[in-house]
Formats: C-alpha cells, sequence, structure tokens
C-alpha cells in the first residue's frame, strides 16, 4: 500500500502537513471539519504538494521533515510540487 506525505495550504495562508493513504479523501475530510484540529478553523484547505512512499514509517518521517521547514519553504514546495 503506498502511504503520502502531503502539504496543504489553509485558507488563513497557514501549511499544514500530514501523512495519509488516500491525500484526496484526507482533503475532504480536512475540509468537512473532520480532519486535524489544526485545520479546523482554517477550512477551506487546499492539497499543494504530495509525495509518494512504499511505507508508512517513510511518509511520517517525510511529514516530520516537512512540518520543520520554514514558511518560505514550504511555499516554495507549494509551488513547485502540487499535486
Amino acid at each position: 500500500m503506498t502511504h503520502y506525505a502531503y502539504l496543504l495550504r489553509c485558507a488563513d495562508g497557514t501549511f499544514y502537513a500530514g501523512y495519509t493513504t488516500d491525500p484526496e479523501r484526507r482533503v475532504d475530510e480536512h475540509n468537512a471539519g473532520e480532519g486535524a484540529r489544526y485545520t479546523r478553523g482554517r477550512t477551506p484547505v487546499e492539497l499543494v504538494h504530495v509525495e509518494p512512499f512504499e511505507s508508512r514509517s517513510a511518509a511520517m518521517s517525510r511529514e516530520y521533515e516537512l512540518k520543520q521547514l520554514r514558511r518560505a519553504e514550504k511555499a516554495t514546495l507549494a509551488d513547485d510540487g502540487g499535486p
């Protein structure tokens, strides 16, 4: 099963990083208010970057790396690597 690390742009311009097995379903969950607490007040969210991985642990490691990036670095990823 493929796992994904992803980056969302929230309505307030902030970014949120996560991991999932189904990026489109997960974005729908975030937009429905069923996702992470962080995104609930920042809808709608837009999927701006996604990376596939063979294992859950690899996707989780990349999610952590994405969370550690500076805002400008996240913006560069968002501009360069959309879905």
